[in-house]
């Protein structure tokens, strides 16, 4: 008979792993109770094969959570391979029709019903206010904290209409950081009032909305709790989610593999940590392995035989867990997957392009080049969350004239001849993506037109085009706009 300490600790567990089919060991622990199980892009093939791996996990236990990192835009898993054909939060919040948020959440929903995926960690509630965030920026609905809150209600009300859970995350804010907290510990050096008035305004919204989950962040708050990151929060997860805005549903934790939670202490004890904090759901990581979930069970056991962390906790968020796969259980029950295929959305790439921020410069251009430009891509290094999944122009098709990276940037000479469009992310934040824009500037003057694919910094000086997105989508939006490619 299965130890009832292991069990709930087992029930409070979400690993990924490694490969696209069922580990044996991850059979074994979801057939013992394991809470659920979370998909990466390593993981996904097929349509075909997703949704026999997703009956695998659910035919080991019936009640297992099968999440996922869909959120509509740059970060996308099912779309891995290709990137997703959505809008993106930032140009949903520019576009500003919350019917257009619903009906990308919608469409989201039906698909990942249809591979069996019951969970999305999404949607993203962080407000950017820092422009030169390297971790949120586009995943965010924008900078104002009643547009972010309309839009994530939205979001979150029209995903679990098709039966899929959704997570607003990385609370209690991740969007005023300078920091990736997968390689560091951030900080955000705010005050509970000023919290209340931006950074929680639009969990309040997700939390009406009906969110069967929010996700923690590991930012430091020290003028909260100057000693934990959220996750570790008692203060911040009891006191402030659960106590001040009253959230009943699953706290899951951020990945604990990143450097945030886990850096100093390993991912073991940052799970006991998480779970005395008041996480219900820890969401271990990518590639995790038989022998470190069980270092993960001795370490929480040991925690509670210490009296570090109390065997009810453990309980109560097995228990949470529990309840929250028994009713997307039944939610499956009464509503079944819709038939394969589930076809992409049609969005009309005219209303997305109208999310983008053209100077007049752009305009003019534009109008003069009728489609015919030398295409330069500046190449970077995309952050974990988005990983190495195809953006923009080039996931629509479009092959590049010339590639910048680092190490080429200073190389002379821009293509000559024809106009040129310079494609990038982010660039006011790369001094080598700089440098190479103000050369070819220098060089080509009126003929060179920069198009940011990411978040621009606040003057545009950078960002002839900002387009606050680089999904498969927002790229064919871009090739429209630019006459295609001739």
């Amino acid at each position: 008979m299965l130890d009832p300490t292991r069990a709930d600790i087992l029930g409070t567990l979400m690993p990924g792993f490694v490969g696209t089919e069922l580990p044996d060991w991850l059979a074994a622990l979801l057939s013992q109770g394991l809470g659920g199980v979370c998909l990466f892009g390593g993981n996904i093939e097929s349509r075909e094969q997703t949704a026999a791996l997703t009956a695998a996990i659910l035919a080991a236990n019936p009640d297992a959570i099968i999440a996922i990192d869909e959120e509509g835009g740059d970060v996308t898993r099912l779309y891995y391979d290709r990137g997703a054909p959505y809008p993106g939060n930032a140009l949903l919040g520019r576009i500003g029709e919350l019917e257009l948020t619903e009906r990308t959440a919608r469409a989201v929903g039906r698909r990942l019903r249809e591979v069996g995926v019951n969970c999305t960690f999404a949607p993203d509630a962080d407000i950017n206010s820092n422009p030169d965030n390297p971790v949120i920026g586009v995943r965010s609905f924008g900078t104002d904290p009643e547009v972010v809150a309309d839009h994530t209600a939205a979001w979150v009300g029209a995903v679990q209409s098709t039966g899929v859970a959704a997570s607003a995350k990385h609370f209690p804010g991740h969007g005023d950081t300078a920091q990736d907290s997968h390689l560091a510990v951030p900080v955000v050096d705010r005050s509970l009032a000023e919290l209340r008035e931006r950074e929680l305004v639009p969990f309040a919204a997700a939390i009406a909305a009906g969110s069967e989950l929010i996700m923690t962040s590991h930012i430091l708050l020290p003028q909260i709790d100057a000693e934990r990151p959220a996750t570790m929060s008692p203060t911040i997860l009891q006191g402030l989610l659960r106590g001040e805005l009253g959230f009943a549903g699953v706290i899951v934790s951020d990945a604990l593999d990143m450097k945030g939670a886990s850096g100093e202490i390993g991912i073991p004890a940052a799970a006991a940590r998480a779970l005395a904090a008041g996480v219900d759901l820890l969401c271990i990581g990518t590639d995790n392995t038989a022998e470190q979930l069980e270092q993960i069970v001795a370490a929480v056991s040991a925690a509670i035989a210490d009296g570090a962390l109390e065997a009810a906790r453990v309980e109560d968020a097995a228990a949470r867990v529990h309840a929250l796969a028994g009713r997307l259980r039944g939610r499956a029950e009464r509503s079944p997957q819709p038939a394969p295929p589930v076809p992409e959305p049609d969005f009309d790439l005219a209303r997305i392009a109208g999310g983008f921020d053209l100077s007049a410069h752009a305009g003019s251009w534009i109008a003069a080049a009728a489609g015919e430009y030398e295409l330069v891509r500046i190449d970077s290094v995309n952050n974990i969350a988005v990983g190495q999944a195809p953006w923009g122009v080039f996931a629509a098709g479009a092959v590049a004239d010339r590639v910048v990276t680092p190490e080429t940037a200073a190389e002379a000479g821009a293509p000559g001849g024809r106009p040129l469009v310079i494609v990038g992310k982010d660039i006011h934040r790369r001094d080598y993506a700089r440098a190479f824009v103000d050369a070819v500037r220098a060089e080509r003057g009126a003929a060179a037109l920069v198009v940011d694919m990411g978040w621009p910094g606040d003057d545009r000086a950078y960002a002839d085009v900002a387009t606050f997105g680089a999904s498969r989508l927002v790229g064919q939006a871009l090739l429209e706009l630019l006459g295609g490619r001739a």
